[in-house]
């Protein structure tokens, strides 16, 4: 059963509610553990994620939901068995919140744990243990299992440090386990929230050359300031030609079925490596596998990532520096900021703020 408690968030009712309709109401936290930590809230990203659930996008949203994946905020409350954080620290929470973490298991014990069978969502899904949802972080409270709950490096700021727990790990996950470093060609499709970390992890991993990919340049004088050596514009005549067996490696993080998948791929070198991480709500049109076959390239998908690389994330974030471009609003505007987050007029990440 449900927690007696009350926790107050911005509330999806149903699939209108992504239209900047969300309400703020009183709802159940699931039952707390010895395993678990209360997080008073500052900092919520604002994920496509949230938009997609919102909406059902992804399939049926078991409404009411709290979405919200990408939180900050200080530890006012811990069961006995948390032994790793202490009352009044500042830790980040992601898009996944727990998973059995069992010794036998492979996923768990392989750097997979978002692939563990019994994986746990931040938000509108259900413990294995007791059957609880869970509620994600529009909200002045959390609770969750300690276990995937992280410590915010003190040079990191908790705004900046919000969508790195999932636009940020979404991204370096794939990059670090394809190789991204010294020696690498890197392209990232979509300079969106996602795409702005590609192109920051990129660099900092240490590619020689990294590319932005996007419709068109508009955006190329930030890509540059990201860490770029330019923008390719899709909608130029002969981009593909043009840059045919460019790349090492390439991180798609588009989400449209549109997405010109197949002359993507021919702007890998032989042996090159396209990742997709974007997750559109339709199927991919056919496409031609030619490229995969004569050029012996491998086509990959990845989501969110490791415990471990989580910790090596902020670590490194915090050892060069690395800042996410964001504009912040305060909690209670969300219904005003849902409909721009809608319009693509995230620049390149909205975060909401509650009072601190």
């Amino acid at each position: 059963m449900p927690a007696t408690e009350t926790f107050t968030g911005w509330m999806g009712l149903d699939a209108k509610s992504v239209e900047g309709n969300l309400v703020k109401q009183e709802y159940h936290p699931k039952v707390f553990t010895d395993n678990d930590i209360d997080i008073k809230i500052s900092h919520c990203g604002i994920c496509a994620s949230d938009l997609h659930t919102l909406r059902s996008g992804w399939g049926a949203t078991p409404y009411p939901v709290v979405v919200g994946h990408e939180i900050v905020g200080t530890v006012v409350k811990k069961g006995k068995n948390v032994t790793e954080f202490e009352i009044g620290d500042r830790v980040g929470v992601g898009a996944q919140c727990d998973s059995c973490l069992e010794a036998d298991c492979y996923e768990c014990n392989h750097g997979l744990e978002p692939s563990c069978a019994k994986h746990v969502f931040t938000y509108a899904s259900k413990f294995f243990d007791n059957g609880d949802y869970s509620y994600g972080g529009y909200s002045e409270m959390g609770r969750y299992p300690a276990s995937f709950a992280f410590k915010i490096p003190e040079s990191i700021p908790s705004d900046i440090a919000a969508p790195m727990m999932c636009g940020g790990i979404t991204v370096f996950s794939p990059l670090k386990r394809n190789g991204c470093g010294p020696g690498k060609t890197v392209g990232i499709v979509g300079l969106g929230g996602l795409g702005h970390f590609g192109l920051l992890f990129a660099k900092a991993l240490g590619a020689d050359h990294v590319w932005a990919i996007s419709r068109t340049d508009s955006k190329g004088e930030d890509a540059k300031a990201m860490g770029a050596d330019g923008i390719i514009a899709t909608a130029e005549p002969n981009w593909a030609k043009k840059n045919a067996r460019k790349f090492d490696l390439i991180v798609s993080t588009a989400n449209s079925p549109d997405m010109p998948l197949g002359d993507y791929l021919t702007m890998l070198k032989p042996d090159g490596t396209f990742v997709q991480v974007g997750l559109p709500e339709a199927p991919i049109p056919q496409f031609y596998f030619g490229p995969i076959v004569s050029n012996n390239l491998s086509l990959r998908g990845s989501v969110l990532g490791s415990r471990e690389e989580i910790k090596e994330m902020l670590d490194l974030a915090a050892t060069q520096g690395i800042k996410s471009w964001i504009t912040t609003y305060p909690m209670d505007e969300v219904n005003k900021v849902l409909p721009l987050m809608e319009a693509n007029k995230a620049r390149y990440r909205f975060v909401l703020c509650n009072d601190v």
